[in-house]
């Protein structure tokens, strides 16, 4: 859900959403990517697209809607793989979820993006949403821990995107570029995010959760949009499908500790109100019974910072106990 403070300035995670928000105080490092435009419908007749006063609003469009009196549902789902030294990647469970967002104009013309998501683990048989699970390193059962990050705003600007603490305002101040490119009727983006930062989770505390002092990790979101909705003024939220991946270590509630290797996310994402047509009906009604609120945007930023998800780890849970023998 990223330095995810300073990831903001950057990029866009699934949903972004982002999804799986990261903690702050971490260096950001943005992959390369063409800075080529291609395609006429970058140039307008509603947005130009080569520059941040386009790409502010199409981002705001793309991961939410511009019309405060709406709401926008976008949602993955996908896999969660182990990477071991020297081993083929092995499936570990499904995940799915959503994010439900809401739009709020500020009087300097920014975009402040309120958004609630989650995140589930399911078995790779059956779906059924995952409470506890076998890790099969360890011959263990263990505690699975959703994600559930409630709030994850940021405000959209002509310069990229930004922590709602700070105003959106930070980093280079440059323009808010994003490499689209022209396929025929669509406009696609890709964009890569590379990250190192410290911890939450101190190693000589959290033992066998703690992946080390430092988390590498990085997020991949691939869009489609459609080029003529692109440049439809009367679409105020766009619709969009496409990829997102992420490698991260361990999950916490694995208990993997340092041990090596990582996961490896790989999803189908996008927008849509019929949740219904991506997940089953016995997933949302599993959200509906402990995660109801979710499926509503904020309507109002109570001024509380973002929190990610292991921000939210260490508040939540407590360090697990040392392996019986």
């Amino acid at each position: 859900m990223l330095d995810r403070r300073n990831l903001l300035q950057g990029m866009g995670a699934l949903g972004a959403a982002g999804f799986i928000a990261i903690p702050g105080q971490s260096q950001q490092a943005r992959a390369a990517t063409s800075s080529a435009l291609v395609g006429p419908a970058l140039k307008g007749p509603y947005l130009d697209l080569t520059t941040g006063a386009g790409n502010k609003v199409a981002w705001a469009r793309l991961h939410s809607d511009i019309d405060p009196s709406k709401q926008k549902h976008s949602w993955f789902r996908g896999y969660v793989m182990a990477a071991r030294p020297d081993q083929p990647l092995q499936d570990l469970f499904g995940f799915e979820g959503l994010s439900t967002a809401r739009i709020q104009i500020q009087k300097d013309g920014s975009y402040l993006k309120l958004l609630r998501e989650v995140g589930l683990y399911t078995d790779l048989k059956t779906g059924e949403v995952l409470e506890s699970w076998r890790n099969p390193f360890l011959d263990e059962e263990v505690k699975v821990v959703p994600i559930a990050n409630d709030p994850f705003n940021f405000v959209i600007t002509e310069f990229g995107q930004g922590d709602p603490m700070n105003a959106g305002r930070g980093g280079d101040m440059k323009p808010f570029h994003l490499p689209w490119r022209q396929r025929g009727n669509w406009l696609d983006l890709e964009d890569h995010v590379h990250l190192r930062y410290p911890n939450t989770l101190k190693p000589d505390k959290w033992v066998r959760e703690s992946s080390g002092p430092e988390v590498i990790a990085s997020e991949m979101t691939v869009y489609h949009v459609r080029a003529a909705d692109m440049q439809n003024k009367s679409i105020t939220g766009l619709g969009w499908f496409g990829t997102w991946g992420r490698r991260t270590p361990w999950l916490p509630w694995m208990l993997m500790g340092t041990a090596p290797g990582f996961c490896l996310y790989s999803a189908m994402a996008g927008s849509g109100d019929d949740l219904e047509q991506v997940h089953t009906r016995k997933m949302l009604d599993y959200v509906e019974k402990h995660y109801a609120k979710f499926l509503q945007a904020p309507t109002e930023w109570d001024g509380k910072p973002n929190r990610s998800s292991l921000e939210n780890y260490a508040v939540q849970q407590r360090p697990a106990a040392a392996k019986k023998k």
